[in-house]
């Protein structure tokens, strides 16, 4: 880029010199015919004016158009180095998020934890808090297996009335 604004420069520079001396040229010219009204330029010296004065307007005409050329280059480069800054902001931009991101996952991964765990730790209570009364339940009803089995154990003597005892005698085993 920086070789096509040098040539720009220079051919810059070259057309500021030509017309400088077209500028003098002109000058001298209508300073000679003004002083000397007697002067009249020949015709084949007219004619070679006027072809150097043609040659000179078409290379004017080609450093305009290569002017005209590097600066439309100029524009199409801006453009793209324009294209390129916004597209590295963007990508910038999008870096400093996703390393935000990626600060956050440890406090994002230990909340989302916290919440399982608050789910899986009232489950286990609620199963704790069931298995507590289910072998509550258990013991109740192993004391109640208990206690009927040794009912069912016992000897069961027929029941006497209090007054039928008088009459009834019990052997005794005095003598031996």
């Amino acid at each position: 880029m920086s070789e096509q604004q040098a040539e720009i420069a220079r051919l810059e520079a070259e057309l500021e010199l030509r017309d400088q001396l077209v500028q003098q040229l002109s000058q001298e010219l209508f300073r000679l015919v003004k002083g000397n009204t007697g002067f009249v330029p020949s015709p084949e010296a007219s004619e070679q004016h006027q072809a150097e004065l043609s040659a000179l307007r078409d290379q004017l005409r080609g450093v305009e158009k290569q002017i005209d050329f590097y600066q439309a280059q100029m524009a199409e480069r801006d453009g793209e180095i324009l294209q390129l800054r916004q597209t590295v902001q963007e990508l910038t931009d999008r870096s400093r998020m996703l390393e935000q991101v990626v600060q956050e996952l440890p406090t994002v991964y230990r909340q989302k934890f916290a919440e399982r765990m608050a789910l899986v730790k009232q489950r286990v209570a609620e199963i704790q808090r069931e298995n507590r009364q289910l072998q509550a339940e258990l013991q109740s009803v192993s004391y109640r297996l208990a206690v009927r089995t040794r009912r069912s154990q016992r000897l069961e003597l027929p029941s006497l009335d209090p007054d039928a005892i008088d009459g009834i005698s019990l052997p005794s085993f005095g003598n031996a």
